[in-house]
């Protein structure tokens, strides 16, 4: 079922919610519909476009959020999708300190890898085989993180996030499925 970026009456990206929720929240008119997403919602006496980005009427106050969930839906989202040792199509997630050595489970130390450099890397540390990493991990910063981690994602969303540090993820998202 397709998924539909909620904001706040600011315009502050609160989240992502199924096509039904959100086609709920603008039925009672608790929720505009700012953005269309081609399909049509039918009923036994009503057709309704489905929304693709919807905007609450009244402000909702958020409470204090916390830094972004390390996931591996997000981790991949950070990395681009790619090993950041070889460049290749990550599939796993590595440690670049080792857990066995005491390294965190953290989003500095945490990496996406290709298998075959995974294998290879086992329990090691970079120095002991020569290896760089493509860029420094570190945590992702902005809200539009919140909503790209979820994996769900719409290019009609792109301008609503892009306030909010959407670019530089998009980017390296979109790169990889082209």
């Amino acid at each position: 079922m397709p998924h539909v970026l909620v904001l706040n009456a600011s315009y502050e990206p609160l989240g992502v919610v199924p096509l039904r929720r959100a086609l709920i929240l603008v039925l009672e008119n608790k929720a505009v519909s700012l953005e269309e997403s081609g399909a049509f919602m039918h009923s036994a006496t009503v057709t309704v476009p489905a929304p693709s980005v919807v905007r609450l009427k009244r402000f909702v106050r958020v409470p204090y959020r916390g830094p972004v969930p390390l996931t591996r839906r997000a981790l991949f989202a950070r990395d681009g999708g790619r090993c950041m040792y070889c460049g290749g199509v990550a599939t796993s997630v590595d440690h670049v300190i080792p857990r066995s050595r005491g390294g965190k489970h953290v989003w500095d130390n945490v990496v996406a890898s290709c298998r075959r450099c995974n294998h290879v890397k086992a329990d090691r540390h970079l120095v002991e085989l020569g290896w760089r990493l493509h860029h420094k991990p570190a945590p992702p910063t902005g809200l539009a993180w919140r909503i790209i981690g979820t994996g769900h994602r719409d290019p009609r969303w792109l301008p609503y996030l892009q306030p909010y540090g959407a670019d530089d993820a998009m980017a390296r998202i979109d790169g990889i499925s082209a």
